[in-house]
């Protein structure tokens, strides 16, 4: 019996061994030491998550990224970029006493989950309990490169993403951070500022004319003033247009303002990046502000509106002295893209844009 006992065991043991040693042979195949992990490139951070998107991206740890996790000024000689030496710069430092451009969303968590997390300790399903705006601006800049300049480097402010005219989108920080661009929606807020020279009245449109030009073929170009230096453009030889040639009038604010729209490239990405927000952060809506017609609110909310209002918002939406994304943004158009990718089955057709803005989008 005690033979045969021994014989069962050993049995056992051989395939068991067997096992042990093709799951750890495995795992020495995925995982060697000192491998490099290499991503597509299109890749987002939610909570320390990579998230895929579908859309160019640089993240801030990327070469030719924008780092908001850095102190010292981006384009300011090195030996004047520090934070002793550039902090009397900032327009906005009477405010900010730190060398940090971002915060912790401490006015949506309770004194446990801040004690928790102001170690950088997130998880993604409390990011996904406690933000639920996505917050689109205009950055008035032009290019992104200009704009990480002005935010980081003279306003002493952040935001998570930038949207370049070629459709590049810049992450500057994870989206579990607290990024300083939408005042009171910061908390519970994913921002975004998309390159665009912005909205202005009919009668100052001054610098609209110094950005958009017709040329020999009749076509609207962006044609970046020589006195902004660099594009940064990524994309090589790229000459952007805007999505519709003819500058668009409308009323934000209770004001009259004129804009040219964004480029195709631009909606491309913006609709994949917030199909992939909206799939992971799923108290964000795939919706804007609509009155009580269904049509689009271009004011501020209440703020009593605002503090309960889950979903995509401009941000004139959250101050009355913004009027970003501007009369311009095709709302509809990104909205119902943006449905049509988080529910590919669905038969309803999406809204309308020019026949370059659909190719792109379907490429």
């Amino acid at each position: 019996m005690i033979a045969r006992a021994r014989c069962s065991c050993a049995f056992l043991v051989v395939p068991l061994l067997a096992l042990a040693a093709a799951f750890f042979a495995v795992g020495c195949r995925t995982a060697n030491p000192g491998e490099i992990e290499h991503r597509r490139g299109d890749e987002i951070v939610m909570a320390g998550q990579f998230v895929h998107t579908g859309a160019p991206v640089v993240l801030w740890m990327d070469p030719g990224g924008y780092d908001a996790y850095r102190v010292e000024r981006r384009f300011a000689p090195m030996d004047e970029s520090d934070w002793e030496k550039s902090k009397p710069t900032f327009t906005n430092n009477v405010r900010n006493p730190s060398p940090n451009r971002f915060g912790l969303r401490g006015a949506v968590l309770t004194s446990e989950q801040a004690e928790e997390v102001r170690g950088g300790g997130w998880d993604l399903p409390l990011l996904q309990s406690v933000v639920d705006q996505f917050v689109y601006h205009f950055d008035a800049s032009g290019t992104s490169r200009q704009c990480f300049k002005v935010l980081h480097d003279v306003r002493d402010l952040s935001v998570h993403f930038m949207l370049d005219l070629d459709g590049t989108i810049y992450q500057t920080l994870d989206v579990k951070e607290r990024a300083w661009h939408a005042t009171t929606s910061n908390s519970k807020s994913v921002g975004i500022e998309i390159a665009n020279i912005g909205a202005y009245p009919p009668d100052k449109k001054e610098q609209l004319d110094n950005w958009y030009k017709t040329g020999s073929d009749g076509k609207v170009r962006i044609q970046i003033p020589a006195d902004f230096g660099e594009s940064g453009f990524r994309t090589t030889n790229f000459v952007p247009h805007p999505a519709r040639p003819e500058p668009i009038i409308g009323t934000v604010q209770g004001q009259k303002l004129v804009q040219y729209d964004f480029t195709p490239e631009q909606y491309r990405s913006l609709i994949k990046l917030t199909a992939a927000v909206c799939k992971v952060l799923p108290k964000i809506r795939c919706d804007y502000p609509r009155d009580a017609k269904g049509r689009l609110i271009t004011e501020k909310l209440s703020d009593d509106q605002l503090a309960s209002y889950a979903g995509l918002l401009g941000h004139y939406h959250v101050q009355r002295n913004k009027v970003d994304p501007g009369p311009a943004f095709q709302w509809d158009y990104v909205v119902d893209h943006v449905r049509r990718l988080l529910a590919p089955s669905t038969t309803a057709k999406p809204a309308k844009g020019n026949a370059r803005m659909q190719t792109l989008f379907d490429e």
